[in-house]
């Protein structure tokens, strides 16, 4: 047993977890990273990166069978299932080669195996010990069913899904989040007969109501089913199907069951509670500088209640590493965080959704407005039908923009910089969008808002 002495110990090698460590390293500071499978995390193994390499193949798929509307001579004939996967994993490892050499070359310590917590604070990891001056928590998050639901044989989540040897011919996927459309537009694509069903009234329902709609409309010209409103009763599996019971009484009958209702925080059987963190239906209890209640312990990323995305773990792991050097860094609210559900059509938005703002500031105090993409010469070149929503307080600035449009996902950092310096329509209308882009629809929203639109009524 052995116990090694550094600035900073880092558990979890995920997106939040790698930032602290470069950030830390950056700045002087000695660094352990323990990791217990590969730096990157889900983001870069099992979720971000590989579900947005077959998003792609799956945009090639659809233009290969459509090509002839715009004059191209092609022809679909199916889905290379194992080609599709070799190029998904190519992607993930020429991205992990990267991040691990520049890991190395910032002088991080990378420790391979399963941590423990404990007071000091420090990492047990076997018969080694890992003590820091300060520790950072990074664990990150699993794939959740419901109660009686078990995962297994052609009932899977989403890293099963990224693993399936063949396309399945129809999947039924329960739960309409972010997770849940994208699989349901890769599947599209890839040709397979696909049903979401979701407990609440929309797809997507933390968007504002505009955008759920809108994709709910783009998803039914696709032919994707969606069961809204509608609990799940039960499942069953033979050795060919899996058949889903709702509450409703309805029978659904798939060759696979994608659950993909959300993600809970990998936090337990670490020793969290008895090295003094404070635990909340799973999620570490921080406050609003990241420190939890254990002294020089701190904790970033899925494991902190908010929305789960691998950008938000990227700033806040970058946050701690300054904190803790006294730099005195701003902390991005969640609500400036931005979101994008990569499915065709895109789905993104920053700020506060038009009922949020309304609730917040009183109705009367808000108004919306909402552009058609149909308006747009470059959405229209694409092919893709959507809308631009901009919320703004009354002579006041812009709180929320929501997107919805293949692609539209390029945008939505203009749209955070609008709302993070509380610009007003009027301020951002005076500057151009190029022609022909799809941020000229923003534009246009900035515009009406202004009171001066040009290719709207």
């Amino acid at each position: 047993m052995s116990d090694h002495a550094f600035d900073l110990v880092v558990l979890g090698g995920g997106s939040g977890g790698y930032a602290a460590a470069l950030r830390a390293a950056e700045l002087g500071r000695s660094v352990a990273l323990i990791e217990k499978s590969l730096v990157g995390g889900t983001c870069l193994h099992r979720g971000c990166i590989p579900t947005k390499a077959l998003l792609h193949a799956a945009e090639v798929a659809e233009s290969a069978r459509h090509g002839s509307a715009i004059g191209i001579r092609t022809s679909f004939e199916g889905v290379d299932a194992a080609a599709v996967r070799s190029y998904r994993e190519g992607i993930v490892h020429k991205k992990h080669k990267g991040l691990e050499g520049l890991i190395k070359a910032r002088g991080i310590t990378v420790v391979a195996g399963e941590g423990r917590l404990e007071p000091g604070p420090r990492v047990r990891v076997g018969e080694d010990t890992y003590t820091g001056a300060d520790v950072v928590l990074a664990t990150g998050s699993t794939s959740r069913t419901l109660p009686g639901l078990e995962l297994g044989g052609r009932i899977i989540a989403s890293e099963h899904a990224l693993d399936l040897e063949e396309v399945p011919r129809s999947a039924i996927i329960l739960g309409g989040g972010v997770i849940g459309v994208e699989f349901a537009s890769i599947w599209r694509s890839f040709g397979v007969d696909v049903t979401i069903v979701e407990a609440l009234d929309h797809l997507l329902p933390a968007e504002d109501v505009a955008s759920s709609k809108a994709l709910e409309r783009a998803f039914r010209r696709r032919g994707i089913t969606q069961r809204l409103g509608v609990r799940f009763g039960s499942a069953s599996q033979t050795a060919d199907a899996v058949s889903v019971e709702l509450a409703d009484g309805t029978s659904l009958t798939a060759d696979v069951l994608l659950v993909a209702v959300g993600r809970g925080p990998a936090t337990a059987g670490m020793g969290f509670e008895d090295a003094g963190i404070e635990l909340e239906r799973g999620f570490v209890r921080t406050d609003d500088r990241l420190r939890t209640g254990a002294a020089h312990v701190w904790a970033v990323g899925d494991i902190v209640p908010g929305p789960q995305l691998a950008h938000r773990g990227f700033q806040q792991g970058i946050f701690v590493a300054e904190e803790i050097a006294g730099l005195a860094p701003v902390l991005v609210a969640d609500e400036m965080i931005p979101k994008v559900a990569y499915c065709s059509p895109e789905v993104a938005s920053v700020g506060l959704t038009e009922a949020a703002a309304a609730e917040s500031f009183g109705a009367d105090a808000v108004h919306a407005y909402e552009y058609n993409l149909a308006g747009n010469g470059k959405s229209e070149i694409l092919g893709t039908a959507g809308i631009i929503k901009v919320v703004r307080r009354v002579d006041g600035p812009v709180v929320g923009v929501h997107l919805v449009g293949d692609r539209v996902g390029e945008l939505i950092t203009e749209a955070q910089l609008a709302i993070g310096w509380e610009a007003h329509p009027e301020d951002i209308a005076p500057f151009i969008h190029a022609h022909p882009t799809q941020s000229e629809a923003l534009g246009e929203a900035f515009l009406a808002l202004a009171g001066k639109p040009l290719h709207a009524l």
